[in-house]
């Protein structure tokens, strides 16, 4: 399982060597080389920021076949709304913070009260803005911890850190947490998506199925250590490079992990069929995340690949904490009227 590293359940999860391994790693590490533009990308065309109307349906949610917490599968009812044919861009976030001086939470500085340990134990880059990045390792291992790093500076101005490059205007946004998600999409005069009606957009009629997209920016090789890069990139991709499906929506799965409004709980609620919302805040349970509720993500990511994460498909879930983005989690909105302009 591709598992989300989060600034503020860090200390608890990993423990004080652990942690002190993962911070002192990041001195005068160059992240930044080891993720940034593949061999041989492909060309990705400009495409349009224009939402899409989907009208409302009935679709199978869920998959029982890959990962437990994925099913039951169950008839789902949604109506119809409008979803960005695309994920969040910087283009997009920067248009945002311009218009009014927006700071996101991996540009401050690091309460340590979020730790709930004494000030002392706490490693002091972790108290300093930052964000969880991607790092291949050069040897393979199944411990997240030798994949993540909390890189101080590292935003989504500078996705790979202050000395890596600056983001790139088409790619999606990352490095967001919860808060500035939906500070954006209040801007924006939309909303973050339910978990049922991100899947019956992503799924776009089809039912959703453990194979490997080859429209989809996921990981060819052996995870984390070897990326053939395949599909033409080693990381993130600008939006608009792979096929639609047949929603006419980009990069519904792989890319980035795309956030949910729905709190996060193994399972679903085969009873909960008709516009379902997820379980409330203190029914929510992430088991990697015991000590908070965690919100769903969806789609699986650039990172999936079929020897660790098979998360490449529509029903694809997981638990991510609110309090911290990472490198490959995004987002996307939806409206339920037609958006102005």
């Amino acid at each position: 399982m591709e598992k989300m590293m989060i600034r503020s359940t860090l200390f608890p999860v990993l423990g004080a060597a652990a942690l002190l391994g993962l911070v002192s790693a990041c001195s005068g590490d160059k992240t930044e080389d080891k993720q940034v533009a593949a061999a041989t990308p492909r060309q990705c065309p400009a495409i349009a920021d224009t939402p899409v109307k989907l009208a409302g349906g009935t679709f199978a949610m869920g998959e029982d076949d890959v990962y437990a917490e994925e099913g039951p599968v169950r008839e789902t009812t949604v109506a119809g709304f409008w979803i960005d044919p695309h994920e969040v861009t910087n283009r997009q976030f920067a248009a945002f913070v311009k218009a009014t001086g927006y700071v996101t939470i991996a540009e401050k500085p690091v309460d340590p009260k979020q730790f709930q340990v004494p000030a002392d134990q706490i490693p002091p880059d972790m108290l300093k803005a930052g964000s969880a990045v991607f790092t291949p390792p050069d040897f393979p291992s199944n411990n997240y911890a030798d994949w993540w790093k909390y890189l101080p500076g590292a935003n989504w101005k500078k996705p790979y850190g202050p000395t890596g490059p600056d983001q790139v205007q088409n790619e999606p946004v990352v490095h967001l947490a919860w808060d500035d998600m939906v500070a954006y999409a209040k801007w924006a005069g939309g909303r973050i998506p339910t978990e049922a009606e991100w899947e019956y957009a992503a799924s776009a009629g089809e039912r959703s199925k453990n194979v490997q997209p080859a429209e989809a920016n996921s990981w060819q090789g052996a995870f984390p250590n070897y990326n053939a890069e395949s599909d033409g990139f080693k990381g993130i991709a600008p939006v608009g490079c792979y096929k639609p499906n047949a929603n006419g929506l980009y990069d519904m799965v792989g890319n980035v992990w795309e956030v949910t409004s729905d709190f996060f709980r193994p399972g679903h609620d085969p009873d909960d069929r008709d516009n379902p919302k997820g379980p409330s805040e203190n029914n929510a349970y992430d088991p990697f995340n015991p000590g908070m509720p965690s919100r769903t993500v969806k789609g699986g990511s650039y990172l999936c690949a079929p020897n660790y994460c098979q998360r490449y498909r529509p029903a694809s879930r997981q638990g991510r904490d609110p309090g911290l983005g990472t490198s490959n989690v995004g987002f996307r909105l939806v409206y339920d009227k037609a958006p102005a302009g």
